[in-house]
């Protein structure tokens, strides 16, 4: 994925790797492994020992279970 800003969803690639999401949504490493461990995280176990997510999947995923806080 590329390091410059993203301006929409279509610039993300249709499956990214953990790596990927670590740089989307700044999350640290054992953050990210943690998350992509979470019954009902949107993950492809295609390959042993990689795992891809599906960039719709994930981001309907997080509207899904983000909690919106105002203040």
């Amino acid at each position: 994925m590329k390091s410059s800003i993203i301006k929409n969803k279509d610039e993300l690639p249709m499956f990214m790797s953990v790596q990927d999401m670590i740089a989307l949504l700044g999350l640290s490493r054992t953050k990210a492994y943690e998350l992509v461990g979470k019954e009902g995280f949107p993950k492809l176990n295609i390959v042993p020992g990689r795992i891809i997510i599906p960039r719709d999947k994930l981001l309907a995923w997080l509207d899904e279970n983000t909690i919106y806080t105002i203040g």
